[in-house]
């Protein structure tokens, strides 16, 4: 029955991830700033031949390094200049780090089922599967991470003598290597602080000297070829990269994203869902058998060190936190594991309803909202609009209502799994209306592209620029106000005279009549309108949307 039940399991693993990462990629439209960005400077590696110097509008943007621009290139590459093929890389890491989970888990530990838990918690987790699904890099960080944290607990798991051992040592740090393409010295810094403790703990902190050296050099050799290469091409690139990327965020008092200490732990709980609501059941499990198996000492390590790691620093986003949420994976099945096997079901069964009940409020309140149109708010366009998020949301609190009554431990794990499935198959179909208007131009330039010709002047201001870049396949567009985040690369000579204010915006209209056209968000045109000439076409796709004006 076990040999049976262990590729069943894999069979349903891997229709999970088909359904909540493959299918939907394709689905809704590419989210300004963040997906555009990171589809827009793969497409001008592509374009331009330069694998080397990011650029992002034809702007040197050395924000991060290049692996996830390279993977996302060959999403594009593959699968075409569209959402799916920007977002593939996302889903791909996403599915190769729940694929390590399930072969560690299934190694390292007793009992058929636990690596089908913990993949599956992992793949349902909320946070994993909204950054496996965006076209964001720190899937691809997660993944290296994940690699890296696998490959070093199975070297040190190895016997005396084995010779395994080294190619497994090396892997980690090649892993090590790829993570610092992706994202830079995060992807040392949370294996070093994963390893020293848990070595200390197991006591073979002197093994740890011995043996470091082999990652930490197969690391800097996969990493040095591109960062040789960017010194010889863009020289200034370490020098912001360290300084703005690392030092600012980590330590400056007034690093960007600032937040407090405890600003993870408190979002923890929001990120993990639906499983964190599970987390005391797990936790009284832990407590029951304590953690004398060496992946559960692992992976406590992995989750709580890189964790109050990522809590010190004084820039915080909640995506940061991505690769503490496979052990976090791994101790959430391990726990609810015990915790069944002692014949527990309460705390689980209070969970399991409690967000039953708080889903079904949802949905009412979605309902609700969208027929009355409380203070003017209607998320939606027309009422059938809003039945995927409420028919989701119902499908997932009877989901989560039977998992509670549930006698079956494993038929509990399944049936959340399925619940988190309703919620993230719906996701999709159920954008509010007012964040498509405000961040998803891409349909409304797809519109104004027959206004667009080879000798068009396009100019944007900061919010849709990207977006402008990325549907009109253009790296030549002027920016109109503020400079963002593409203000270090205006400071170049070569670059300068492509940050507009609406002075010079006026005074390039009248030296190129006819061939130029402005994409700005409606309230900045609103604000410049007045300054301007008045143009001979113009558009916009809501209120509160954008403009595309053409003089």
């Amino acid at each position: 029955m076990k040999a049976a039940g262990r590729p069943y399991n894999g069979l349903k693993l891997g229709v999970l991830f088909l359904l909540i990462y493959l299918l939907p990629l394709g689905f809704r439209p590419l989210i300004i700033p963040d997906e555009m960005r990171y589809a827009e400077i793969p497409r001008e590696m592509i374009a331009s031949g330069n694998w080397v110097v990011p650029r992002l509008n034809g702007l040197r943007y050395f924000e991060k390094p290049v692996m996830g621009y390279w993977l996302t290139a060959a999403g594009i590459t593959l699968f075409g200049h569209n959402a799916f093929g920007a977002r593939f890389s996302s889903a791909l890491t996403t599915g190769l780090a729940a694929l390590l989970i399930f072969t560690l888990v299934r190694r390292y530990t007793t009992g058929s089922h636990l690596a089908f838990s913990a993949t599956a918690i992992f793949l349902t987790l909320f946070q994993v599967a909204a950054l496996g699904t965006f076209n964001l890099l720190d899937a691809t960080l997660a993944f290296f991470v994940t690699a890296a944290m696998a490959a070093f607990f199975a070297a040190v798991q190895q016997p005396a003598g084995s010779r395994y051992k080294g190619l497994l040592l090396a892997l980690c740090g090649i892993c090590c290597g790829g993570g610092f393409l992706t994202k830079g010295f995060v992807a040392f810094a949370i294996p070093a602080v994963s390893a020293v403790p848990f070595m200390l703990w197991q006591r073979r902190f002197k093994e740890l000297l011995v043996i470091g050296w082999i990652p930490l050099l197969c690391a800097l050799l996969t990493a040095a070829p591109w960062a040789l290469m960017i010194h010889q091409q863009a020289p200034d690139f370490w020098h912001f990269f360290i300084i703005n990327e690392h030092i600012r965020r980590f330590a400056a008092a007034d690093a960007q994203h600032r937040a407090f200490f405890g600003y993870y732990l408190l979002l923890l709980p929001a990120a993990a869902l639906p499983w964190s609501a599970f987390f005391p059941a797990a936790a009284i499990g832990i407590r029951k058998t304590g953690t004398r198996q060496a992946l559960q000492r692992w992976a406590l390590c992995w989750f709580v060190f890189p964790l109050l790691f990522f809590s010190v620093a004084h820039g915080k986003i909640l995506t940061y936190i991505l690769p503490c949420f496979a052990p976090l994976a791994i101790l959430a099945a391990c726990g609810l594991q015990a915790y069944f096997e002692r014949g527990h079901q309460k705390a689980f069964g209070i969970a399991a309803q409690a967000l039953s009940v708080s889903a079904f409020l949802c949905a009412a309140a979605i309902a609700s909202v969208q027929l009355t149109g409380l203070h003017g708010l209607r998320p939606y366009t027309a009422f059938w609009k809003m039945l995927p998020a409420a028919g989701g949301l119902t499908a997932f609190a009877l989901l989560l209502s039977g998992a509670a009554r549930s006698r079956n431990s494993q038929k509990k794990i399944c049936m959340v799994a399925l619940a988190s499935l309703a919620v993230f198959a719906a996701a999709p179909f159920s954008i509010p209306h007012e964040t498509l208007v405000r961040k998803a131009p891409g349909d409304f330039l797809q519109r104004m592209a027959t206004h667009i010709h080879p000798d068009t002047i396009l100019v944007a201001d900061e919010r849709p620029l990207l977006a402008v870049c990325w549907t009109y396949r253009r790296s030549d567009v002027y920016q109109l106000g503020a400079g963002g985040e593409l203000m270090y690369g205006f400071r170049y000579a070569d670059a300068r005279n492509r940050l507009l204010n609406p002075a010079q915006f006026s005074q390039l209209i009248g030296t190129a009549p006819g061939r130029v056209a402005l994409v700005a968000s409606a309230e900045k045109y609103r604000r410049w309108q007045p300054d301007l000439p008045h143009p001979v076409f113009m558009d916009r796709s809501a209120d509160n949307g954008f403009v595309f004006a053409q003089w």
